[in-house]
């Protein structure tokens, strides 16, 4: 079924782009009449059982995920994968094949002795770090150890201390 907003989407995209994404759209519905078009990260996504594909078009290229195969900068039609590659994706999906590949576990995090150290200074800080969650703990030990130079250490160990203190993540700014 399609989509409106994919027709916006495509309206609004440059010249060159407008024929590719049109193309990759009749190759999506010829591969599987009963695929689903959202629109996801802001761009076109295909779906059915889960994701499939998503396109993308750029300044003076286009992108295309298929499955799990991201394209080279597409600037012409010539240059799209043929219909059995979007049968190939509709049947992988359709086969239950996780979209992402498997995440590596990341090795036990170590927190450093003089980090500990100055953490067990504060109580509060002491008692708020061993309560985050494990990524908040790394995002803090890695940021303390890329420093380079002792003096950026100290520096950046006596900011996190006050940024857990407070209960802050290490971007917290940002969240």
């Amino acid at each position: 079924m399609k989509n409106p907003a994919v027709d916006a989407y495509i309206a609004k995209a440059p010249p060159f782009a407008k024929p590719i994404l049109k193309k990759i759209r009749e190759l999506f519905h010829q591969a599987c009449p009963e695929i689903e078009e959202t629109i996801k990260w802001s761009c076109p996504s295909f779906d059915r059982d889960g994701g499939i594909g998503i396109m993308a078009a750029f300044k003076a290229h286009c992108r295309l995920v298929l499955w799990k195969k991201v394209t080279e900068k597409i600037t012409t039609v010539a240059q799209l994968p043929k219909l059995a590659a979007f049968r190939a994706a509709v049947k992988a999906r359709s086969a239950g094949k996780s979209w992402m590949p498997p995440r590596k576990p990341k090795p036990p995090l170590k927190v450093p002795p003089y980090f500990l150290a100055a953490l067990r200074k504060n109580r509060k800080a002491l008692a708020a770090f061993e309560a985050f969650a494990p990524g908040y703990r790394r995002e803090y030990v890695e940021w303390i150890l890329e420093a380079r130079t002792d003096a950026t250490r100290e520096r950046r160990m006596a900011q996190a201390v006050a940024w857990i203190a407070q209960g802050k993540s290490r971007n917290w700014k940002y969240r």
